[in-house]
């Protein structure tokens, strides 16, 4: 059974990692969250579940302004063959979370760690960045520094790229 945002919260507390959480309606898209930009400071990201050709599956992590091609990713990110967009089956069943929700926090979820995560470097640095803590209707804030702890104790050390200058 997948792990609830008070999962999630908790895990933060025990791992030592201070968040802020901001309840708000659902969002889906990045232009429907960039409506809150003056009420949640800190970097937004975009999220993209892809797969490759031998099913493997990549969480992309992204500033929400970078330009992702699609057609070209699967060299940077060692992926077999192009990449395209993961069901939304693969989604729930590895990270637990429905399109809308994509968030790196579904690490939590993929016990096996059968996703690769690909983080931009410029988030995993940022003081401030904000992820839907598995859940559309809310935004957790932590620093880039603890969201890369979070994703080491949940067995998965991202692989970092520069995306933004992609």
């Amino acid at each position: 059974m997948s792990k609830t945002a008070e999962d999630l919260i908790e895990t933060f507390e025990k791992l030592g990692i201070e968040t802020l959480n901001f309840d708000h309606p659902p969002l889906f898209t990045v232009e429907e969250s960039r409506a809150l930009r003056g009420q949640i400071p800190g970097l937004h990201s975009k999220n993209l579940f892809v797969r490759d050709r031998a099913k493997r599956y990549f969480l992309i992590v992204a500033e929400e302004e970078a330009k992702i091609d699609l057609k070209t990713l699967h060299m940077e990110i060692g992926a077999r063959g192009k990449v395209s967009f993961g069901s939304a089956e693969a989604l729930l069943e590895l990270l637990g979370v429905t399109p809308g929700s994509v968030t790196p926090f579904g690490a939590i979820n993929d016990e096996a760690g059968l996703v690769t995560i690909v983080l931009d470097a410029q988030l995993a640095q940022a003081p401030a960045v904000n992820f839907h803590p598995l859940t559309n209707t809310r935004t957790t804030t932590l620093s880039g520094p603890d969201l890369l702890r979070f994703l080491n104790a949940c067995g998965h050390e991202p692989l970092l790229l520069r995306l933004m200058e992609a």
